[in-house]
């Protein structure tokens, strides 16, 4: 499902009534938690964490005209999705999380690469999202981003 805003705060005010407390805690443990050099945006049309063109005029390589993200958060049809590159682009930081989940969480995680799946919303670990998102600093982040990022191939 696609947010409905265009500003972080329309879209946390537009999530339906079921939806609304969980995912305004989720996003309250995140930006408390977000290491200096992040901030929430907007993010490809929903709600991301992100590095501004401000610290890395670069942005995002598939899509230069948007910051660089690193994590989101979006409320799907069946769940309310959170998503982190830290996790996907870190194998030890992917080890950590899925050790301490179960000590946060009596449901069975659910997760793909970066997205983790939290269908029962009285379940949602948001004292080990708040851990997470410290895990991993702005400058870590680009340091990591731009070591996995694969260079385009030289035109002839």
């Amino acid at each position: 499902m696609k947010a409905t805003g265009k500003t972080v705060k329309e879209i946390l005010i537009s999530l339906p009534a079921d939806r609304a407390e969980p995912f305004n805690k989720l996003h309250d443990v995140i930006v408390k938690n977000l290491p200096k050099g992040f901030e929430a945006a907007i993010s490809y049309g929903g709600l991301g964490y992100v590095i501004p063109h401000t610290l890395y005029p670069a942005g995002y390589h598939c899509k230069p005209s948007e910051p660089l993200p690193f994590a989101g958060i979006a409320s799907q049809k069946n769940s309310i999705n959170f998503y982190h590159m830290g996790i996907y682009s870190d194998p030890q930081l992917l080890k950590w999380f899925v050790t301490e989940y179960p000590k946060h969480s009596k449901q069975k995680l659910d997760m793909g690469k970066s997205c983790v799946r939290f269908r029962k919303l009285d379940e949602i670990p948001y004292k080990l999202i708040g851990e997470l998102m410290k895990k991993m600093s702005a400058k870590e982040w680009i340091e990591m981003y731009e070591k996995n990022l694969v260079p385009k191939p030289k035109k002839k």
